[in-house]
């Protein structure tokens, strides 16, 4: 046989398949159809459509798979619906870290891992000594007292661990942070570093030092210091890639002590490791009288003491878990729309990861759970389960010398220990924050048992920042007028525990004090603090006042709300006395009409709008008399729309009427046209209102 035609060798290469033309094509109806047929088999299927799959009938009506059906039931159950499953399948796509990004953010740790460990050592100095430290970096840390015992010299880190979220997999987009413990050698540390700060200037120390070194390496396009979950007592350093990666991940270096350096047992929430006399300035009390307790300074440094534990522990529980994970990645983008993971205190995505551990050691949460469920479990653990009355805690060691959790909810107002008994997880979590935790978790197992259409969008994709779940906020500012309410209700303990903090030492008296003076008309208070601003190694960290705003979310019920009488003691009873201690000038006696001579608090409003801001009277009045706080330093925002309806209302009383003729009498009579529109101006301020004090994040 002789080679086929040249058509014929191209169709065969190209793959097409082959059509047979007849010898005589038929004519009429059948003609066209077998034309239409030829052109069909011809022509290419068009370039990225996509294409039926083709199914025999034995496939095509195969009874389904063991998974496929538990897939259904399941979301069945749990799910109410097959779009919400999509939805949070495809939520979790979107935060997760690809593997291309992982292999490149693997690459640059392996780079900072090799230049960390290259830095030189410097010999040994007084930590008052600091005239080695080059002119380009200052230490991250205020050293205030400056006079402290002890020596420094600065040698290679003996570990460099990475912690945290990114090797457990659930860190989530768009800020990658990787975690990294620097283990200080021992010869740097002394036996009694632990006390008046001497481990947390070395920490600063050591951070300066590296900080000038890496800063000259053409690998880092960015290195500065930040807070450690806005603690001035533990700054980190933080490093970014140069080039086109600036933006891929953020790696924050963490020195800490070796493991076992220092005893669990003299950083008991009960212990004292900041001295009196140090911190004041003054010689020490001849009186014999104890030293106040510093919980919260034994918790800073217990925490660089587990960081390695806790990644174990999270490791062996969710590493082989890929619904736990899915979960743990739910809850912090439940968290961050919140925004109560932000700033000094917040409810951290560490947090919620040691959550799931324990809810997992308790058997309310199992291993085969999927995200979905993981969500639901922690939310319904949260929203019925009071941790400021009943702690919880991982350690199941029964040894008597360990602390009671009595202990810790004496000093902590949140217990969630750790399993070495010894850590407190909350310390910095205080009762207003876990509340509005506790408020937002009801709010949202009602929303996923509602079944409702948007449930989704609203419980993880709708942004809720404080000017929109609260009714009244108010915010203090500048915050340096709390360092005189700290020496007003004289806080000097909590300064001590605090490192001189005024903020976070005034934060707690100043919400009880405005939770006992709105009473019955508060539903919840919670406060929040925008996180500091990272600061150039170049420069001094900055200071407690310049950490931005306090704010102040109110959540007012409707009962009693516009009441403007506070009803006091008989004037006979002993307690009158604590009621005009507390409300100061405006406490009087007054009788009334059934005979009983009371102290009371009346405050003055004469029409309804007025009455619904009488909180904003009880919150200035009590913070200028107890905290001396002036008027001039609160912003109060409440009630926005009183004004527009105000205004709306006066522009109706003349134009909302009109005259009309009936039976030969003028009478006045609504003018429905001139309502409509002022309706439809209200809508528009309300929507302008709303967006002007609202912010859209996209996950």
């Amino acid at each position: 046989m002789g080679p086929a035609p040249a058509g014929e060798q191209l169709r065969g290469a190209t793959g097409e398949p082959e059509v047979m033309e007849p010898a005589l094509e038929g004519t009429g109806k059948e003609g066209k159809k077998a034309s239409s047929r030829k052109r069909t088999l011809a022509e290419p299927p068009a370039k990225g459509l996509l294409q039926p799959v083709k199914l025999s009938r034995a496939e095509l009506y195969k009874e389904p798979t063991n998974e496929e059906l538990n897939r259904l039931r399941e979301t069945e159950i749990l799910f109410h619906s097959s779009l919400l499953r999509l939805q949070v399948e495809e939520l979790l796509k979107e935060v997760r870290l690809s593997e291309k990004k992982k292999d490149r953010i693997d690459a640059f740790l392996r780079e900072v891992n090799q230049r960390v460990v290259r830095v030189p050592s410097v010999p040994e100095t007084e930590l008052t000594d600091q005239a080695w430290l080059p002119a380009g970096v200052r230490v991250p840390l205020h050293q205030v007292p400056y006079a402290v015992k002890g020596c420094f010299r600065f040698l290679p880190p003996a570990q460099v661990t990475v912690v945290g979220s990114y090797l457990l997999g659930t860190c989530i987009r768009p800020d990658i942070n990787v975690d990294v413990a620097l283990t200080m050698p021992r010869e740097i540390l002394q036996d009694k570093d632990g006390l008046n700060q001497r481990y947390f200037r070395k920490r600063a120390l050591y951070l300066a030092h590296l900080a000038h070194h890496l800063a000259q390496d053409p690998l880092f396009g960015s290195v500065c210091f930040s807070y450690t979950n806005g603690c001035h007592l533990k700054p980190s350093l933080l490093l970014r890639p140069r080039g086109k990666d600036e933006r891929l991940v953020t790696v924050r270096l963490h020195p800490c002590p070796p493991p076992d350096f220092f005893r669990p047992c003299r950083l008991l929430p009960t212990k004292n490791n900041v001295r009196s006399a140090w911190y004041r300035g003054q010689s020490p009390a001849g009186d014999g009288s104890p030293e106040p307790p510093t919980p919260r300074y034994n918790t800073w440094v217990l925490q660089d003491t587990v960081l390695e534990s806790h990644l174990q522990l999270l490791s062996t529980i969710l590493s082989s878990a890929q619904g736990l994970k899915d979960g743990v990645a739910l809850l912090k983008v439940w968290l961050r729309q919140r925004e109560l993971d932000k700033g000094h205190g917040g409810f951290t995505g560490f947090l919620v990861s040691m959550l799931v551990v324990f809810l997992v050691s308790t058997r309310k949460i199992h291993t085969t759970m999927s995200g979905y469920q993981v969500l639901r479990s922690v939310l319904q653990f949260l929203a019925t389960t009071d941790l400021t009355v009943n702690g919880i805690s991982l350690c199941l060691s029964s040894d008597p010398s360990l602390p009671a959790l009595a202990d810790f909810h004496q000093a902590f107002s949140v217990v969630f220990l750790d399993s070495s008994g010894h850590l407190n997880l909350c310390a910095d979590v205080t009762a207003s924050t876990y509340h509005q935790v506790q408020h937002e978790a009801r709010l949202s197992m009602m929303l996923l048992d509602s079944r409702a259409d948007d449930g989704f969008h609203l419980l993880l994709m709708t942004p809720k920042p404080m000017i929109r779940a609260f009714d009244h906020v108010l915010h203090l500012r500048p915050l340096s007028h709390l360092q005189a309410a700290c020496h007003r209700l004289k806080l000097w303990p909590e300064l001590q525990d605090n490192g001189g903090d005024y903020v976070s030492a005034a934060l707690g008296p100043l919400t009880t004090l405005l939770e006992q003076g709105l009473g019955a008309r508060l539903n919840l208070l919670a406060h929040s603090r925008p996180p500091v601003p990272e600061w150039d190694i170049s420069q001094d960290p900055p200071k407690h006042k310049d950490s931005g705003t306090l704010t102040l979310g109110l959540l007012l019920r409707p009962e009693g709300l516009t009441s403007v009488l506070e009803l006091g003691p008989e004037a006979d009873q002993p307690e009158a006395a604590k009621f005009r201690q507390f409300w100061g000038s405006r406490s009087e006696l007054r009788r009334f009409q059934d005979g009983a001579i009371r102290e009371a608090v009346v405050w003055e409003a004469a029409s309804m709008s007025q009455k619904r801001l009488i909180p904003h009277q009880v919150v200035t009045h009590l913070l200028a008399l107890h905290a001396d706080i002036p008027e001039t330093c609160v912003h109060y925002v409440g009630a926005p729309l009183d004004a527009l309806i105000q205004g709306l209302k006066e522009a109706s009383s003349t134009k909302g009427r009109m005259v009309m003729s009936r039976g030969g009498e003028l009478v006045m009579v609504p003018n429905v046209e001139a309502i409509l529109e002022d309706f439809a101006v209200l809508g528009e301020g309300l929507v302008q209102t709303v967006e002007a004090r609202s912010e859209r994040w996209t996950v």
